[in-house]
Formats: structure tokens, sequence, C-alpha cells
């Protein structure tokens, strides 16, 4: 097959042309499942120099293409249509919740069948073949059903386009029977400017926003986890240090700052954190606000979203100021331009002097010196795991935290310079964690492998911690890691079942509890290699905090190579403090609404 690149190679096979457009884009693996509707498009995968992940499942596959897309800013999955791409839609829709840019490239039934209805395999039986996109509609951004060679590559191209700029999946239906239909070979990149970016308009945004800085006397700096999907850190940290003015981060934005700046002040946990630091917030009189996901969990039962009359958004391609929607004439920025803009316009602009930011008691450096020092056979607690823990971590650690304790604890990490800290704040789907390791430790040692710069900001240590309930729902994703040979410590709390769903409602409940599982053996299961010293094997099981510094200090499981599985038992009831606040928090508000 014809090398992927843009000189004029005159026709090419249509699954080929799609192929080569991934490529072009940063696409280096293709996650996915094989099944008799997408076989002839695998054929084109390894002659292309793609690699094939291989998933165990459809719905692990989409939640790695999600960890991937996340790092790589575009992933892509194939599925057979109907059952394949069913299994794999509850990804999609946490993807599309959370913005995470996935291509789902779909095998459909060749068009004979579908204009003839025939009943065949993978269908509803009734002849209706357009039930499967019309679901998809709901949690894509874009959709792309190929029926001739002629319009074909205009609707791949457009589809991509939509998926980059709006960091969202798209979908593109492929029947057999066009697999290998000949279109024209791409000799130009596909144009990812947005159709409404307006330089002119996007300098007069910049000169508004250099006033309000330069009257602000009590600004803001509050970090979203959207903002990770602007793709430009290190232009967002160096916002951060030259105007130094406070910045905190929501828990979805946690990793995105550096936390060493003298100006973080740590995350920003609503009306159950610290009352002064809520109190400075709500006395602000500028909030810049980058990246913003107001969803409950994120905004802690919706307390933390700004005054939205002091309050600008930073997004890709807009910047708004108070209240005010987007331009109404469309008028785009973008985000990377306008930033870089605005760090030189700081160069020569004198910003006021700014009232200092206290900052709150309960900050994890503070937290972690008060606690006292732990006894060997003590057993392990929530809240002091997760501060112990900051000490083992180190720059540029890619971290995963599940739904759950695991997201809340982790709140309170002091994540050195450099860390991706990966989490959901607003799909929660449980099990999403342990594919997503597989699909953004894969990226990152592609980034690595490429040369980027961007892979620097990863050491190769990649560091999963989940609950065994979660690990239960997609434990599949174990034996995707080793079959694609990726480095990762899986930490996995073993607190006997669903303690987030206890906390929430039924300490006691049976439908909290889950069937006991061996979990230490499951590398073992999956087909773990043995005494591969390519790929070391790790198992260990902690109950009390003298096994823990053992385990943890050992250097083999500080390296971070191979596979590290590593099971922490605490207490069933036990629960990391800002999950039980928050929980009782809106317990406390839904029942005043009620009254």
């Amino acid at each position: 097959m014809a090398n992927p690149g843009l000189e004029d190679q005159g026709t090419i096979d249509l699954a080929e042309y799609i192929l080569r457009r991934l490529i072009q884009l940063g696409v280096g693996t293709v996650h996915g499942v094989p099944g008799d509707y997408n076989l002839t498009i695998l054929d084109y995968i390894k002659p292309l120099g793609l690699t094939w992940a291989g998933n165990a499942n459809e719905l692990n596959a989409g939640y790695a293409s999600d960890g991937y897309g996340r790092i790589k800013g575009i992933a892509a999955m194939i599925t057979s249509f109907g059952v394949g791409e069913l299994s794999a839609i509850n990804a999609i829709g946490g993807a599309f919740a959370e913005k995470s840019p996935v291509v789902h490239l779909v095998g459909t039934a060749p068009q004979s069948a579908q204009k003839t209805k025939a009943c065949v395999h993978h269908t509803l039986g009734n002849g209706d073949y357009r039930a499967f996109p019309e679901m998809n509609k709901y949690v894509t951004v874009a959709q792309a059903n190929l029926t001739d060679a002629e319009s074909a590559p205009g609707l791949v191209d457009a589809a991509l386009k939509a998926c980059i700029l709006h960091s969202q999946p798209v979908y593109i239906q492929l029947p057999t029977n066009l697999v290998k239909a000949q279109v024209r070979a791409p000799t130009t990149p596909i144009d990812l400017s947005h159709p409404g970016y307006d330089e002119g308009y996007e300098n007069k945004v910049l000169d508004a926003l250099v006033e309000k800085l330069q009257s602000a006397k009590k600004p803001v700096i509050l970090m979203d986890g959207l903002t990770a999907r602007f793709h430009i850190n290190e232009v967002i940290n160096e916002f951060v240090r030259k105007t130094g003015f406070p910045t905190l981060s929501t828990p979805f934005g946690k990793g995105i700052v550096n936390e060493n700046l003298p100006n973080y002040q740590g995350s920003y946990d609503g009306a159950v954190g610290d009352e002064s630091t809520k109190q400075q917030i709500d006395d602000a009189d500028l909030i810049l606000n980058f990246g913003p996901l107001y969803s409950d969990v994120n905004a802690i039962g919706f307390s933390a979203v700004p005054r939205a009359d002091v309050t600008v958004v930073f997004e890709t391609h807009a910047v708004k100021f108070g209240p005010e929607p987007a331009d109404p004439k469309g008028r785009a920025i973008q985000i990377k331009s306008f930033m870089t803009k605005l760090l030189k316009r700081l160069e020569t602009t004198q910003l006021p002097k700014i009232q200092p930011f206290t900052r709150g008691a309960s900050v994890s450096p503070n937290l972690l010196k008060a606690l006292k020092p732990a006894a060997d056979g003590d057993p392990l607690k929530q809240d002091e795991f997760w501060l112990r823990m900051s000490k083992y971590l180190k720059p540029g650690d890619l971290l995963l935290t599940e739904a759950g304790t695991s997201f809340a604890g982790a709140n309170t990490f002091i994540l050195p310079e450099n860390t991706i800290l990966l989490n959901s704040c607003l799909w929660l789907s449980i099990g999403y964690t342990l594919p997503a390791l597989q699909g953004s430790a894969l990226a990152q040692r592609e980034l690595r492998k490429e040369g980027h710069k961007e892979g620097t900001r990863s050491s190769g240590r990649a560091i999963l911690f989940i609950g065994d309930g979660s690990l239960q729902m997609s434990v599949q994703g174990i034996s995707d890691i080793i079959r694609n040979r990726i480095d990762a410590t899986i930490v996995v709390i073993n607190n006997d079942g669903y303690t987030v769903e206890r906390v929430l409602h039924g300490f006691e409940e049976s439908y909290n509890e889950i069937q006991p599982w061996r979990n230490t053996l499951a590398p073992a299961f999956f087909g773990a290699p043995e005494n591969d010293p390519n790929y070391p094997v790790i198992t260990a099981q902690v109950r009390n905090w003298g096994e823990l510094w053992s385990v943890w200090e050992r250097k083999d499981v500080q390296a971070g190579k191979g596979l590290a599985m590593i099971e922490i038992f605490m207490n069933w009831a036990d629960a990391p403090k800002l999950l039980v606040e928050v929980a009782a928090y809106v317990a406390n508000r839904n029942k005043a609404m009620e009254a």
C-alpha cells in the first residue's frame, strides 16, 4: 500500500484514505474489536504503519480511545455495526460529555443489504439500518454516512475537522462494499482553521481583557479540566507565573497548573472547603476561569460556580465576559494564538498591585505537615493515605483516578511539576480509568518515541488508583495493557464494595456489596509474562502502613516498568473527607429544595 504522505499518488482505496487522514492528524494506534463487517478495513492498518491495539471488548476500546485522545489530541476506534458500536456507545457518551476527540469508524453491512432491508446478523431484524446512526447522533458532534466514492472524501474530512475543532467524538459509517472504492489520494492537509476565526476580533477581545487585568484589585485564576483540551499547558503556566494572580484548581482541573508556583493556592472545593477561600473567591472582582465544566461533582454541588458578573471564561474558540453569550456574529478566537499574544502584551503591561490571597488552612501541604507519624502496624486510612502518597509521586507521572473514593482522595495530592492527572467529573462511568490507563499511557509512549515536546511531560510512569468495585466493571483492560506491553502500576483500593454508594445511600444495604476477587491473580490470569526482564510483573497486598512503605519503596515499584498490581485494603466504611462532605452537602440541599 502507498506511503501515508501527501504526495500525489493518484487514486487509492477509500479505507486507506480514511486511515491516511488519521495518520496525518497524529493517530498512531487504532483501538477496537474485529468483526466481520470491519475485517477488510483492518487489513489496511499494519501496511500503513499503524498499530492495532486489539481490545478485549468494545466498551474498553472506547474508554481507551478516550484516554488516548486526551493525551494526543485525537484517537481512532473501529467497531462492527450494531453489536459492536452499541457496546462502545457508553464510552463515546463519556468522550462527548468531557470533550475527548475520538473518531469512531463503523464497518456496516453492504449497501445492497441496507437497500433491501435484509434481515442480516447484528441488525434488529426489522430492516431499520438507521437506528444505530440515530442513537449515535446524540453522542457525536458530527456523522458521516459514506454512500459513494465521489462524496466520501469530503464527508470524511469534514467529520475529522469537527472532531479536532470541537474536541468531541465523530461517527463514520463505511459499508463493506465501499472499502475498496477508488478515491483521489489526499495531497493537502485538512484545513483545521475555525470558520469563524477573525484575528481583528481576537485582538479586540485581547484589548478588553488587558483592560480588565489592569483594573482588577482582587483577581483570581480558576483552572478547570477542559483547559487540558487546549494543549498549551506551558503557555497557561507561564501566564499564571507572569501575573502572579492567586490560582486554584477544580478537581477536574488538578494537574494543569504547576503546584510548586508560589501563587498556587490549592483546590477550590466550594462550600465544603475552607470558608476563607470561598469568601475570597466570592469577593473577587475578576475571576479568570479557564476551561470550565460546571458539573455537580466538579463544582461541589454547584457551590463552586463563580459569580458570572466578574468571570471571564476561556474556551478553545471563545473568551466570554460575564453572563454574555459568545459573539453573536459568530466570530471566534484561537486560544493558542490568543494566549501567546496575551503573554507578549504582559511584557509591556503594568499590572496593579493586588490584594494578598490568604491560603486556606486545609491546603494539602499544611494537612500533610499536621499528620502524626503512623506506626507500621496501624491500618490505612483514606485521608492520610492520599496525602502520604504525595511523597512517592515523581515529576512527569501520568496519574489516573477512578470515580468515587480515588477521585475525591486524589484531590489532596501534592503534585510534582509536569504531572498529568486524568479523571472524570461529569460522565462518571465507573471502570473508565482502567482502559483509559492503557490508551493514555500508549499515547504518551508514542509521543516520546516521535520526539514530541508534549511527550517529555511523562517520565514513563503511569499509575492508576481504582476501587475494587470499579475494577470489576472493566477488568479485561488488564489484558489490553499486557498485550500492548504498557508500563503501568495499578493500585486497587479494596474497601469491599461500592463505598461511594454507601456514603451516598445505604451503608448496610446488600446492593452495595460485591463478590470478593483475588485481585492480585489478575495479571497471571490475563497472561502476563513470567520472568521476562523486559516486562517485569509485580503483585503485592498491603494492609497497614509498614507493608505500604515496604512495597512502595521497592526500586522496581518506583521504576514503574512492566506491570505492577498493588492491592490496598481499607475499611469498607472509610471514605475521603471531600466525598463525605459533598454527599452531605448535596443531601441537605436536596432536602431544602424538596421542603
